[in-house]
Protein backbone atom coordinates (compact mmCIF):
# COMPACT_ATOMS: atom_id res chain seq x y z
CA UNK A 1 0.00 0.00 0.00
CA UNK A 2 0.84 3.49 -0.94
CA UNK A 3 0.55 6.12 1.49
CA UNK A 4 1.19 9.75 2.30
CA UNK A 5 0.36 11.63 5.71
CA UNK A 6 -1.04 15.37 5.98
CA UNK A 7 -1.08 17.33 9.14
CA UNK A 8 -3.16 20.35 8.69
CA UNK A 9 -6.48 20.94 6.99
CA UNK A 10 -4.90 23.21 4.62
CA UNK A 11 -2.06 20.22 3.02
CA UNK A 12 -5.04 18.03 3.23
CA UNK A 13 -7.13 19.94 1.22
CA UNK A 14 -3.95 20.99 -1.08
CA UNK A 15 -3.88 16.90 -2.34
CA UNK A 16 -7.40 16.47 -2.20
CA UNK A 17 -8.18 19.26 -4.67
CA UNK A 18 -5.47 18.14 -6.57
CA UNK A 19 -6.70 14.62 -6.84
CA UNK A 20 -9.88 15.80 -7.74
CA UNK A 21 -8.67 17.80 -10.54
CA UNK A 22 -6.94 14.40 -11.55
CA UNK A 23 -10.39 12.69 -11.49
CA UNK A 24 -10.95 10.56 -14.66
CA UNK A 25 -14.00 8.31 -13.85
CA UNK A 26 -15.37 9.00 -10.21
CA UNK A 27 -15.60 11.07 -7.33
CA UNK A 28 -17.06 10.17 -3.89
CA UNK A 29 -16.79 12.72 -1.17
CA UNK A 30 -17.90 11.84 2.05
CA UNK A 31 -17.86 14.42 4.70
CA UNK A 32 -18.92 15.02 8.11
CA UNK A 33 -18.72 18.81 7.91
CA UNK A 34 -19.24 19.67 4.01
CA UNK A 35 -19.43 23.68 3.73
CA UNK A 36 -19.38 26.34 0.64
CA UNK A 37 -17.29 28.86 2.57
CA UNK A 38 -13.77 27.86 1.09
CA UNK A 39 -13.59 29.06 -1.96
CA UNK A 40 -11.20 31.46 -1.99
CA UNK A 41 -8.17 29.10 -1.24
CA UNK A 42 -9.86 25.76 -1.78
CA UNK A 43 -12.86 25.42 -4.17
CA UNK A 44 -14.36 22.58 -3.74
CA UNK A 45 -17.90 23.10 -5.28
CA UNK A 46 -16.04 24.35 -8.22
CA UNK A 47 -14.08 21.32 -8.34
CA UNK A 48 -16.80 19.05 -8.50
CA UNK A 49 -19.14 20.71 -10.80
CA UNK A 50 -16.66 21.40 -13.31
CA UNK A 51 -15.61 17.53 -13.07
CA UNK A 52 -19.27 16.61 -13.27
CA UNK A 53 -19.72 18.94 -16.73
CA UNK A 54 -16.62 16.72 -17.63
CA UNK A 55 -18.33 13.29 -17.08
CA UNK A 56 -17.13 12.34 -14.15
CA UNK A 57 -19.65 10.79 -11.92
CA UNK A 58 -19.80 13.22 -8.63
CA UNK A 59 -21.07 11.69 -5.29
CA UNK A 60 -21.25 13.10 -2.47
CA UNK A 61 -22.79 12.01 0.87
CA UNK A 62 -22.56 14.27 3.92
CA UNK A 63 -24.30 14.52 7.38
CA UNK A 64 -27.50 16.86 8.21
CA UNK A 65 -26.42 18.32 10.88
CA UNK A 66 -22.97 18.48 10.55
CA UNK A 67 -23.75 20.09 6.88
CA UNK A 68 -26.55 22.11 7.75
CA UNK A 69 -25.30 25.67 7.12
CA UNK A 70 -24.38 24.86 3.50
CA UNK A 71 -26.25 27.00 1.13
CA UNK A 72 -29.59 26.07 -0.66
CA UNK A 73 -28.22 27.89 -3.55
CA UNK A 74 -25.01 25.99 -3.55
CA UNK A 75 -26.94 22.68 -3.29
CA UNK A 76 -28.82 23.62 -6.75
CA UNK A 77 -26.00 24.37 -8.35
CA UNK A 78 -24.68 21.09 -7.28
CA UNK A 79 -27.36 18.81 -8.35
CA UNK A 80 -28.09 21.02 -11.90
CA UNK A 81 -24.21 19.75 -12.59
CA UNK A 82 -25.78 16.19 -12.27
CA UNK A 83 -24.28 15.71 -8.54
CA UNK A 84 -25.88 13.17 -6.63
CA UNK A 85 -25.72 14.99 -3.24
CA UNK A 86 -27.52 12.91 -0.27
CA UNK A 87 -27.56 13.75 3.16
CA UNK A 88 -27.87 11.27 6.14
CA UNK A 89 -30.35 12.50 8.37
CA UNK A 90 -30.98 10.68 12.06
CA UNK A 91 -32.04 12.68 15.90
CA UNK A 92 -29.02 11.26 16.99
CA UNK A 93 -26.73 9.57 14.53
CA UNK A 94 -24.20 11.01 12.48
CA UNK A 95 -22.22 10.29 9.51
CA UNK A 96 -19.13 11.32 11.23
CA UNK A 97 -16.44 9.64 8.63
CA UNK A 98 -14.28 11.87 6.43
CA UNK A 99 -13.66 10.46 3.00
CA UNK A 100 -12.62 11.17 -0.48
CA UNK A 101 -12.27 8.13 -3.07
CA UNK A 102 -11.04 8.72 -6.85
CA UNK A 103 -11.30 6.36 -9.93
CA UNK A 104 -11.39 3.33 -7.26
CA UNK A 105 -7.73 3.62 -6.99
CA UNK A 106 -7.10 6.42 -4.38
CA UNK A 107 -8.88 7.30 -1.24
CA UNK A 108 -8.20 9.71 1.75
CA UNK A 109 -9.38 9.21 4.98
CA UNK A 110 -8.78 10.81 8.77
CA UNK A 111 -10.29 13.86 10.79
CA UNK A 112 -10.29 16.35 7.99
CA UNK A 113 -13.76 18.22 7.08
CA UNK A 114 -14.33 20.93 4.63
CA UNK A 115 -14.97 24.25 5.93
CA UNK A 116 -13.39 27.56 6.62
CA UNK A 117 -13.49 27.18 9.86
CA UNK A 118 -11.18 24.54 9.50
CA UNK A 119 -8.36 25.88 7.61
CA UNK A 120 -5.81 26.63 10.32
CA UNK A 121 -6.23 23.72 12.58
CA UNK A 122 -3.82 20.72 12.53
CA UNK A 123 -5.35 17.65 11.68
CA UNK A 124 -4.30 14.38 10.35
CA UNK A 125 -5.49 12.83 7.02
CA UNK A 126 -3.99 9.76 5.09
CA UNK A 127 -3.91 9.65 1.52
CA UNK A 128 -4.00 5.84 0.75
CA UNK A 129 -3.61 3.56 -2.86
CA UNK A 130 -3.96 -0.10 -3.60
CA UNK A 131 -6.91 -2.69 -2.48
CA UNK A 132 -6.79 -0.89 0.58
CA UNK A 133 -8.57 2.05 -1.08
CA UNK A 134 -10.87 -0.56 -2.95
CA UNK A 135 -11.80 -2.06 0.30
CA UNK A 136 -12.66 1.79 1.50
CA UNK A 137 -14.91 2.22 -1.84
CA UNK A 138 -16.88 -0.96 -0.48
CA UNK A 139 -17.43 0.94 3.09
CA UNK A 140 -18.42 4.26 1.15
CA UNK A 141 -21.26 1.57 -0.33
CA UNK A 142 -22.53 1.00 2.83
CA UNK A 143 -22.43 4.83 3.78
CA UNK A 144 -24.42 5.90 -0.05
CA UNK A 145 -26.95 3.03 1.16
CA UNK A 146 -27.83 4.49 4.75
CA UNK A 147 -27.90 8.01 2.80
CA UNK A 148 -30.84 6.79 0.65
CA UNK A 149 -28.69 5.84 -2.31
CA UNK A 150 -30.18 4.10 -5.38
CA UNK A 151 -27.69 3.67 -7.84
CA UNK A 152 -27.28 -0.63 -8.48
CA UNK A 153 -23.73 -0.29 -9.83
CA UNK A 154 -22.71 1.46 -6.50
CA UNK A 155 -24.45 -0.59 -3.84
CA UNK A 156 -23.14 -3.66 -5.85
CA UNK A 157 -19.65 -3.16 -4.67
CA UNK A 158 -20.93 -3.90 -1.03
CA UNK A 159 -20.81 -7.59 -1.99
CA UNK A 160 -16.58 -7.51 -3.28
CA UNK A 161 -14.72 -10.13 -0.93
CA UNK A 162 -11.07 -8.78 0.33
CA UNK A 163 -8.81 -11.08 2.01
CA UNK A 164 -7.19 -8.75 4.88
CA UNK A 165 -2.75 -8.26 4.94
CA UNK A 166 -1.85 -8.48 8.38
CA UNK A 167 -0.22 -4.56 7.93
CA UNK A 168 -3.51 -2.61 6.73
CA UNK A 169 -6.64 -2.86 7.48
CA UNK A 170 -10.21 -1.19 8.06
CA UNK A 171 -11.91 -0.90 11.37
CA UNK A 172 -15.54 -0.06 10.21
CA UNK A 173 -18.49 1.86 12.95
CA UNK A 174 -21.80 1.22 11.93
CA UNK A 175 -24.30 1.52 14.77
CA UNK A 176 -27.08 1.54 12.59
CA UNK A 177 -26.26 -2.25 11.62
CA UNK A 178 -24.90 -3.02 15.54
CA UNK A 179 -21.83 -2.99 14.51
CA UNK A 180 -19.72 -1.56 17.51
CA UNK A 181 -16.15 -2.43 16.07
CA UNK A 182 -14.59 1.15 17.62
CA UNK A 183 -15.33 -0.57 21.37
CA UNK A 184 -14.31 -3.93 20.47
CA UNK A 185 -11.12 -2.83 19.25
CA UNK A 186 -9.74 -0.43 21.78
CA UNK A 187 -10.76 -2.96 24.56
CA UNK A 188 -8.70 -5.90 22.59
CA UNK A 189 -5.31 -3.34 22.02
CA UNK A 190 -5.49 -1.76 25.61
CA UNK A 191 -5.83 -4.71 27.44
CA UNK A 192 -2.80 -6.25 25.14
CA UNK A 193 -0.43 -3.10 25.64
CA UNK A 194 2.79 -3.76 27.10
CA UNK A 195 4.44 -0.79 27.44
CA UNK A 196 2.87 2.36 25.80
CA UNK A 197 -0.47 3.70 24.84
CA UNK A 198 -0.93 7.02 23.27
CA UNK A 199 -4.48 8.23 22.33
CA UNK A 200 -4.66 11.53 19.99
CA UNK A 201 -8.61 13.14 20.58
CA UNK A 202 -9.60 16.80 20.54
CA UNK A 203 -12.72 15.61 22.86
CA UNK A 204 -11.67 13.74 25.55
CA UNK A 205 -14.53 12.45 27.18
CA UNK A 206 -14.29 8.62 27.68
CA UNK A 207 -16.51 6.23 28.52
CA UNK A 208 -16.62 4.20 31.92
CA UNK A 209 -15.11 1.06 30.36
CA UNK A 210 -12.46 2.96 28.64
CA UNK A 211 -11.46 5.12 31.93
CA UNK A 212 -11.21 0.99 33.56
CA UNK A 213 -9.22 -0.39 31.26
CA UNK A 214 -6.35 2.82 30.87
CA UNK A 215 -6.86 2.37 35.08
CA UNK A 216 -5.83 -1.04 34.54
CA UNK A 217 -2.79 -0.27 32.01
CA UNK A 218 -1.61 2.14 34.42
CA UNK A 219 -1.54 0.07 37.01
CA UNK A 220 0.48 -2.96 35.41
CA UNK A 221 3.03 -0.39 34.68
CA UNK A 222 1.95 0.67 30.99
CA UNK A 223 2.41 4.34 30.34
CA UNK A 224 -0.57 5.83 28.71
CA UNK A 225 0.00 9.92 27.36
CA UNK A 226 -3.02 11.72 26.33
CA UNK A 227 -2.85 14.89 23.48
CA UNK A 228 -5.48 17.13 23.91
CA UNK A 229 -6.03 20.56 22.86
CA UNK A 230 -5.86 23.49 25.42
CA UNK A 231 -8.56 24.84 23.87
CA UNK A 232 -11.25 23.57 22.06
CA UNK A 233 -13.57 25.30 19.14
CA UNK A 234 -16.81 24.50 21.65
CA UNK A 235 -15.95 26.43 24.72
CA UNK A 236 -17.96 24.26 27.12
CA UNK A 237 -16.01 21.18 26.12
CA UNK A 238 -12.76 23.15 27.67
CA UNK A 239 -14.25 22.12 31.27
CA UNK A 240 -15.39 18.59 30.11
CA UNK A 241 -12.17 17.61 28.63
CA UNK A 242 -10.25 18.92 32.10
CA UNK A 243 -12.35 17.14 34.28
CA UNK A 244 -11.35 14.31 32.30
CA UNK A 245 -7.70 15.25 31.53
CA UNK A 246 -7.91 15.95 35.37
CA UNK A 247 -8.96 12.50 36.09
CA UNK A 248 -6.71 10.39 34.07
CA UNK A 249 -3.82 12.37 35.06
CA UNK A 250 -4.89 11.72 38.74
CA UNK A 251 -4.52 7.50 37.93
CA UNK A 252 -1.09 8.41 36.56
CA UNK A 253 -1.30 8.92 32.76
CA UNK A 254 0.47 11.65 31.19
CA UNK A 255 -1.42 14.60 29.67
CA UNK A 256 -0.02 16.89 26.69
CA UNK A 257 -1.92 20.05 26.01
CA UNK A 258 -1.16 21.86 22.30
CA UNK A 259 -1.60 25.26 22.08
CA UNK A 260 -3.12 25.29 18.58
CA UNK A 261 -6.46 23.70 17.74
CA UNK A 262 -5.51 19.97 17.04
CA UNK A 263 -8.25 17.74 15.46
CA UNK A 264 -6.04 14.44 15.17
CA UNK A 265 -7.59 11.05 15.99
CA UNK A 266 -4.73 8.86 16.38
CA UNK A 267 -4.40 5.75 18.35
CA UNK A 268 -1.19 3.49 19.41
CA UNK A 269 -0.18 0.72 21.12
CA UNK A 270 3.63 0.28 22.13
CA UNK A 271 4.89 1.67 19.08
CA UNK A 272 4.25 -1.24 17.19
CA UNK A 273 0.54 -0.78 16.13
CA UNK A 274 -1.88 2.39 15.38
CA UNK A 275 -5.01 3.79 13.39
CA UNK A 276 -6.08 7.29 12.07
CA UNK A 277 -9.38 7.44 11.89
CA UNK A 278 -12.48 9.76 12.24
CA UNK A 279 -13.10 8.64 15.95
CA UNK A 280 -12.92 11.19 18.88
CA UNK A 281 -12.64 9.55 22.26
CA UNK A 282 -16.60 10.50 23.50
CA UNK A 283 -20.01 8.32 23.75
CA UNK A 284 -20.62 9.82 20.27
CA UNK A 285 -17.97 8.23 18.00
CA UNK A 286 -18.08 4.93 20.13
CA UNK A 287 -22.18 4.35 20.27
CA UNK A 288 -23.72 6.37 17.80
CA UNK A 289 -21.74 7.46 14.84
CA UNK A 290 -20.75 6.13 12.03
CA UNK A 291 -17.07 5.92 11.81
CA UNK A 292 -13.75 4.51 9.65
CA UNK A 293 -10.20 4.21 10.67
CA UNK A 294 -7.27 2.61 9.21
CA UNK A 295 -5.44 0.32 11.69
CA UNK A 296 -2.06 -0.43 10.30
CA UNK A 297 1.41 -2.44 11.85
CA UNK A 298 3.80 -1.11 9.13
CA UNK A 299 7.19 0.17 10.76
CA UNK A 300 7.47 3.20 8.43
CA UNK A 301 4.06 4.84 9.04
CA UNK A 302 4.54 3.82 12.81
CA UNK A 303 8.17 5.76 12.70
CA UNK A 304 6.54 8.80 10.86
CA UNK A 305 3.66 9.16 13.14
CA UNK A 306 5.63 8.69 15.60
CA UNK A 307 8.31 11.75 14.80
CA UNK A 308 4.84 13.74 14.20
CA UNK A 309 4.20 13.36 17.69
CA UNK A 310 7.59 14.82 18.79
CA UNK A 311 6.97 17.43 16.84
CA UNK A 312 3.01 18.20 18.63
CA UNK A 313 4.49 17.33 22.22
CA UNK A 314 7.03 20.11 21.61
CA UNK A 315 4.47 22.56 20.99
CA UNK A 316 2.54 20.91 24.16
CA UNK A 317 2.48 22.25 27.55
CA UNK A 318 2.44 18.70 30.01
CA UNK A 319 -0.67 18.79 32.30
CA UNK A 320 -0.03 19.23 35.89
CA UNK A 321 -2.65 19.28 38.57
CA UNK A 322 -3.65 22.62 40.11
CA UNK A 323 -6.08 20.92 42.35
CA UNK A 324 -8.65 20.96 40.12
CA UNK A 325 -12.27 21.22 41.86
CA UNK A 326 -15.42 20.49 40.59
CA UNK A 327 -17.99 23.59 40.24
CA UNK A 328 -21.41 23.95 40.28
CA UNK A 329 -21.54 24.43 36.34
CA UNK A 330 -19.52 21.74 35.81
CA UNK A 331 -21.64 19.04 37.17
CA UNK A 332 -24.31 20.49 35.33
CA UNK A 333 -22.31 20.63 32.31
CA UNK A 334 -21.02 17.41 32.88
CA UNK A 335 -24.53 16.00 32.83
CA UNK A 336 -25.58 17.47 29.79
CA UNK A 337 -22.56 16.15 27.89
CA UNK A 338 -23.33 12.88 28.56
CA UNK A 339 -26.73 13.09 26.82
CA UNK A 340 -25.55 15.76 24.23
CA UNK A 341 -21.76 14.52 23.76
CA UNK A 342 -19.87 16.40 20.99
CA UNK A 343 -20.12 15.17 17.65
CA UNK A 344 -17.27 16.99 15.81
Amino acid sequence: MQYKLYTTSIKAWDAMIEAIDGAKKSIFLEMYIFLDDTEESHDFIGKLIVKSREGVEVIIVTDAYGSKLIKKETLEKLKDAGIEILFFSHWLRHIHRKVLIIDEKSAFLGGVNIGKKFSKWKDLQMKISGRIAKRLLKSFAYTYEMAGGKKEKLLNLRKMKFSYKLKFWLVEHWPSRNIFTLQNHYTEKILGAKEKIQIISPYFTPPRWMLSLLDDAIRRKVTVEIYVPKEVDIPIMNRVNLHYIDKIHSIGAKVFLSKEMNHAKIFLIDGKEGMIGSQNVDLASFRYNSEVGLFFTDKKLLKEISLILEDWVKESDEYTTHNYKMRTVDYIILALSKILYPVL
